[in-house]
Formats: structure tokens, sequence, C-alpha cells
């Protein structure tokens, strides 16, 4: 029997709808008010629009929902119809207010202050977008699909393929512009990873010790956290023994090393970067 997929109450889709509106908005206005009137250009599909807009003198908002249709195309066909809905929803909102604010005074005319105002704003904005399921570029649809499979963080992606894109770019608004723009997006990357990951990153940790009774023991006890024993042989001294696996978040990783080093201060510790846990009680133990 096929398994039904769980709709999303009438408070989630609310939720949902508010979100993508926001980040959409504030895509807008990170584009509008901040970071085209100053030259400095997005990445991306946006990144390519803002040039043809530029050599064409065609409004922006066109270029962003004519160009990103392909893309939208492919994020139905392989992530599926409420990500391509969300999309499309957050592309109109986001074309429709950029053309509203195209008009507007920039609210500074120093770049510097642009590329941190309009890079926070821009990276808050898409991240927004890309948590509650939705998009506001093409190149995100690519990205959001290879980070699946190669569990690279999709800022990084983006801004891989951006430099392409400021590289032309370089040619139309000169290479100050795109050296700007690539110091917007790499703190838009990074505030968009936070957005989308979340602040309390997660960390695997492998405890080599002898006193890894008590350590599992004391672990649970203090940290809430459950840990998995893995048998082991020591490659030099040809003893058995066992090793201890858990996962923290990062807000956690001082105290989980504090409780190890206060039992066996030679106890070796292994520490991992984690993309994502699912299942257990990770996020049960997280809340509280």
């Amino acid at each position: 029997m096929a398994k039904t997929h769980r709709k999303l109450s009438p408070v989630d889709l609310l939720k949902k709808f508010i979100f993508i509106t926001a980040g959409a908005i504030l895509m807008a206005v990170a584009l509008e008010v901040f970071l085209v009137p100053n030259s400095i250009i997005d990445g991306g599909i946006t990144g390519i629009s803002i040039v043809l807009s530029e050599i064409t003198s065609i409004p922006l908002g066109i270029f962003l929902f004519i160009i990103n249709l392909p893309f939208l195309f492919l994020g139905y066909k392989q992530i599926g119809k409420t990500f391509a809905i969300s999309t499309l929803y957050g592309i109109v909102v986001m074309s429709v207010t950029t053309q509203l604010l195209h008009d507007v005074s920039p609210f500074t005319n120093e770049k510097i202050l642009a590329v941190l105002f309009g890079g926070l704003i821009l990276g808050l904005g898409v991240g927004l977008v890309i948590r509650f399921g939705g998009s506001l570029d093409g190149t995100e649809i690519v990205a959001i699909l290879l980070s699946k499979k190669t569990r690279i963080p999709v800022g990084q992606l983006i801004m891989i393929m951006n430099v392409f894109i400021f590289i032309i770019a370089g040619f139309v608004f000169g290479w100050d512009s795109a050296m700007y723009s690539i110091f917007t997006y790499y703190m838009a990357s990074k505030i968009m990873d936070i957005v989308v990951e979340g602040l309390n990153e997660s960390k695997s940790v492998t405890i080599i010790s002898s006193e890894y009774e008590e350590i599992s023991e004391t672990i649970q006890a203090r940290l809430g956290r459950t840990t998995t024993f893995i048998y082991a042989r020591g490659g030099y001294s040809r003893e058995d023994t066992q090793m201890i696996y858990c996962v923290v978040t990062r807000l956690e990783l001082a105290k989980l090393k504090a409780v190890v080093q206060e039992i066996d201060p030679k106890a070796f510790i292994a520490i991992e970067s984690v993309s994502d846990v699912l299942g257990g009680n990770f996020e049960k133990s997280a809340i509280h």
C-alpha cells in the first residue's frame, strides 16, 4: 500500500505563506534599496537579470520572472509540486516588489554599508524562503538538488556558481563592483546557511577511553544525550575496547569536552561537523 504524504495544517500553511512572503520582500529590498543602486550585483539568475536590465533598460522584475521559469520547471520535476508552487509564489512577490521599489531612493550611497546591510538582508531573505520550502533563484534550485547529493551547504554551492557570473558582470559594471559583489555574497551565503540550518549546528563526537562506562553514563546524566558503544581494537596495544559515539549541538560541545577530560584527561576525542540529524531523541533533547 502506498504511503500518503502528510498534508500541512492551516497553521503550517499560514506560517509558510508569511515567511516566504517576508523572505521575498527582504530580497527585493536588498536589491533595489541597497545593492543595485550602488552597482553591486546579485548572483545567479538574479545577477544575470540585473546585467540584462542594465543593458536593455527593461525592468528587472520582468527578467527575474521569465528567466526563472525553466528552472522552476526543473524544481517541479525533481523536487515536487509544493516546492514549485512555493517558488513561483516567492518569485512573483519578489518581482512585483522590485518593480514597486524601483524608484525608491537608496538608503545609502556608501558601498561598504551597502555591502554589509544588503548582504545581511539578502541572506536572511533567501534563507527564509529556502527554509520554508521555496526558492527565489534558479541557481538555488540547482544548489538544493546538488546539496542533497553532496551534503555541501547550499550557500557554498551558490557562491561557486556566482563567481562565474561575477566575472561576466565585471565587464558590464566594472571590476570594483564585481569584487564588492563577491564580498556581499560571501556574507549573504553565511547568513543564509545560519537561517537554513539553524544556529545549533550539530557535531558528532567519537571518544576513546578506558573509562568509557563512566564517561557514557555522565554524558547521559549531565547533557541528556544518548551514546553508542562501538567495539574496537587498539592497533598498538591489540587490546579490545569500546569507543563512545554521540551527537551534540555546537553549544553543548564545550560541556561535553569538560565532562570527558574531568573523568579521563588522556581520553582521545575526535569531533566532526554534521550536516543534518534525523530520528532518535536528538531534537527532543535539544529543545529542553
